[in-house]
């Protein structure tokens, strides 16, 4: 595996940290972001705020008809496409702001690609379903979250727009730091959140492994007794795991191969490898 900015923590509470990364600097976690989406889903739900089993059109103004709930978003089970129309490669979601998705959602019948109740991961899913916490909350998604998640869970280490000194960001050329895709725009929901890899530790253990808020969301990835999720941006990667047993890892790397974070967050748990191995 290529040597690249790795942080890893274990259920020994034990930091492994490898050319300059850090577990309290703030880091892209890519689609670990919906695992909060998520959960905000479900702790509305039991606030009475909403239901998961609503239609998108009862919160949003999509065409209706569609059959598409708000479990159907969060399971990836919507038949949405995995990405928004008319991404680019450069920054893939810049252009895709809220007047954009609102744009879409009178057309949503026309942009799925699968009928609801088959699977079909969805980034665009999480949008639609972000907006949809935003209108039933009556307020900004951070401010959601912030109430019905991070809260309770005792985590402050998570943002949308950290300050740029704890910011960590991949090295590029001449010792620049590259720039970052733009995703505090309607894609939020799906990728765009940032937070230290101790923060997103907390996360998973208070989450999946003391399950302080109820049973997990169902973002979250089921592979046998392994309940994880990853995430991965054009310069970083993250996975998380946690097993039956009370096992966890959590995985950052900055450049690299998200599979091969993937891969190490496995063997990590499997009891094979170590960091940077």
């Amino acid at each position: 595996m290529p040597r690249t900015p790795s942080c890893i923590l274990t259920d020994a509470s034990v930091a492994q940290v490898t050319d300059g990364h850090a577990a309290d600097r703030f880091v892209e976690i890519g689609s670990f972001t919906k695992v909060l989406t998520g959960t905000a889903l479900m702790r509305m739900a039991a606030a009475g705020l909403l239901d998961p089993d609503d239609p998108v059109e009862r919160w949003l103004p999509a065409a209706p008809g569609t059959g598409v709930t708000l479990r159907n978003l969060a399971d990836h089970t919507s038949g949405l496409p995995r990405l928004p129309p008319g991404t680019g490669l450069r920054d893939p979601y810049a252009a895709f702001d809220r007047a954009a998705l609102h744009r879409l959602l009178g057309r949503l019948d026309q942009v799925v690609v699968r009928p609801p109740g088959q699977e079909e991961y969805s980034n665009l899913g999480y949008a639609v379903l972000g907006a949809a916490l935003v209108a039933a909350a009556g307020t900004a998604y951070e401010e959601l979250l912030a109430e019905h998640v991070l809260r309770p869970l005792a985590v402050n280490e998570v943002s949308v727009r950290p300050d740029a000194g704890r910011r960590l960001l991949a090295p590029g050329l001449f010792g620049r730091d590259r720039r970052p895709w733009t995703m505090t725009g309607a894609i939020l929901p799906a990728g765009g959140l940032w937070a230290t890899p101790r923060a997103v530790a907390d996360l998973l253990v208070r989450l999946v492994i003391e399950r302080r808020l109820g049973d997990p969301a169902p973002s979250w990835q089921t592979a046998g007794s392994l309940l994880w999720h990853n995430g991965a941006t054009r310069d970083a990667s993250l996975f998380t795991g946690a097993t039956a047993d009370g096992r966890w890892v959590v995985v950052h790397r900055l450049g690299g191969d998200s599979d091969a974070t993937d891969r190490t967050g496995i063997d990590l748990l499997a009891g094979r490898g170590t960091a940077g191995s």
